[in-house]
């Protein structure tokens, strides 16, 4: 994981708030993956924040959007829903 990668979740509702902070790279993605498998089956949506981010490296990006369609599968209903100046980097 890039070492000033960070991960800040909330919840409000039925919605988990995902903020992202650093740079993005495979482990980073990894680690997302992991917080999204843990928790989306309890949320209706999910959001990203992704303003926070500073570098998006493209393996980080092919690791996550490689992964997340399988994460998707296991509970269709959940939205995934990317907000900020980096939210189209992650489009599915």
């Amino acid at each position: 994981m890039a070492s000033n990668f960070k991960i800040l979740a909330h919840i409000n509702d039925k919605n988990l708030h995902i903020k992202l902070m650093g740079d993005f790279d495979g482990s980073s993605a990894c680690e997302l993956l992991d917080c999204i498998g843990k928790h989306h089956s309890k949320f209706s949506n999910i959001f990203i924040h992704t303003n926070c981010l500073k570098r998006l490296y493209p393996f980080g990006l092919d690791v996550f959007r490689g992964n997340i369609h399988e994460l998707s599968k296991k509970n269709p209903k959940v939205r995934i829903i990317f907000t900020g100046e980096n939210a189209d980097r992650f489009s599915l």
